[in-house]
């Protein structure tokens, strides 16, 4: 079990981890590499030989392996990524990049998107170390950098270029799952993400014929541009429930004591209340416009308009996704993905799953562990290419009026001491039965 310097040590490199500013502006501007300096320090101290990989000069991962007692064992793949979204000081209560402990809470950009976990996992080896334990199955610790963009820096290029490093890893966790969902009626959720929505960033492309402001113009490639953009976030999608999603929804109506008629999935969500928040993002595709570019001057009809779309799409709707908007946009504006990730869908009966239940179970008795799937996105789009399924499981236990979800690229970003606590406490039990 994780001791009483692993429970000190999970606070301070979370405190630690948040001082380094390694906001991701986009477009490579970012530099991971001092997160990756003190993640590495860490490992070294509990033994092991990590390694640093950049892509680019400053955009820096970090993998060690942990050798376990079965070699005939597939490996677990472990990993956090290490730059944040940036943040603006003037919306903040405290700087948002002083680490500061106040009340018994974290304060910081990244306290839960997710240097948070990046602690967990550095403090869990480290205990380890102490004991000399060593786990039933290879561990694969990866630090990642670029999660906050495109990945192209970081797990994609691990995943493209080295894939050695992962070699027998058949799994993996990494963020945004078994934290503490309260439904506002006393009971509490912890959620497990078993499956992502596919990232489909796309760019909108309008042609016309550019002139006078001042005369008729019936190919003014804003219009047909605003016309398709008015279509894409207008237009309703339909229900599509995957796996995941139907056992979040049975489950659910379960514990409510309601028919799961999965065929009215709105009408149930409306019986779940509050709950209904874990599920409502992944019933259907979606896609929001998100940016829009056109023109130079007032009185001068350009002859191109841009706009860019965040699109979501379910495991095993891509093609519908993409056929849906060929339709939406028309024949007057071209479209293609700017960014592309795929949709993932993970096992929900397998033992790492129960052992992932049963972890969380062992220390919040009193929660209830659903699966459900992300309505985002992480790194884990990127292993997959190396045949590793991914879950989310970076274990929080939140107070009442703390919103988890609100945390993600949000103002006052914190976490409190005793969240933490439980987190290592409960990945250091998991990673000892995996």
């Amino acid at each position: 079990m994780a001791d009483e310097q692993a429970l000190d040590e999970v606070v301070r490199f979370t405190s630690e981890l948040i001082r380094i500013d390694t906001s991701n502006r986009g477009g490579g501007d970012c530099r991971e590499r001092p997160a990756a300096e003190y993640a590495a320090e860490q490992l070294g101290g509990a033994g092991l030989e990590p390694i640093l990989l950049e892509r680019t000069e400053g955009r820096t991962n970090v993998v060690a392996r942990i050798e376990g007692t079965d070699p005939a064992a597939d490996a677990l793949l472990v990993h956090g990524h290490l730059d944040v979204v940036p943040a603006q000081a003037a919306d903040w209560s405290v700087p948002p990049f002083s680490g500061e402990i106040r009340d018994g809470v974290v304060w910081g950009r990244g306290a839960v998107d997710m240097k948070n976990m990046d602690a967990m996992i550095l403090a869990v080896v480290r205990t380890w170390a102490r004991e000399g334990l060593r786990p039933r199955r290879d561990i694969v610790v990866a630090f990642t950098a670029d999660e906050e963009d495109s990945a192209v820096d970081g797990s994609g290029f691990l995943a493209d270029h080295h894939p050695e490093l992962f070699e027998g890893c058949t799994e993996g966790i990494s963020e945004s799952g078994a934290f503490t969902f309260h439904d506002g009626s006393g009971r509490q959720l912890y959620p497990i993400a078993a499956g992502e929505r596919g990232t489909g960033w796309l760019k909108l492309t309008a042609h016309g014929r550019a002139g006078h402001g001042s005369k008729v113009n019936t190919e003014n490639a804003v219009t047909r541009l605003a016309a398709a953009v008015t279509r894409i976030g207008e237009h309703r999608w339909p229900l599509r429930l995957t796996p995941t999603v139907r056992a979040a929804l049975t489950e659910l109506a379960a514990l409510y004591g309601i028919a799961p008629d999965l065929h009215e999935a709105d009408l149930l969500l409306e019986k779940l209340g509050p709950a209904a928040k874990l599920v409502e993002a992944t019933i259907r595709n979606s896609a929001n416009p998100t940016m829009l570019n056109a023109g130079y001057k007032v009185n001068v009809i350009p002859g191109e308009a841009v706009a860019f779309v965040d699109g979501r799409y379910l495991y095993g709707t891509e093609d519908e996704f993409c056929a849906t908007l060929d339709q939406l946009t028309g024949p007057d504006v071209d479209w293609e993905f700017h960014h592309r990730g795929v949709a993932l869908q993970a096992p929900l009966g397998s033992p790492t799953y129960a052992r992932m239940r049963a972890a969380v179970e062992e220390f919040a008795p009193e929660g209830h562990v659903v699966p459900y799937c992300m309505s985002g996105g992480t790194d884990a789009k990127q292993f997959s290419r190396l045949g590793i399924t991914g879950y989310g499981f970076a274990p929080l236990r939140l107070p009442e009026g703390l919103d988890y979800q609100a945390m993600f690229h949000g103002v006052d970003e914190r976490v409190p001491v005793d969240a933490l606590h439980f987190g290592v406490r409960v990945l250091d039990h998991f990673l000892r039965t995996a």
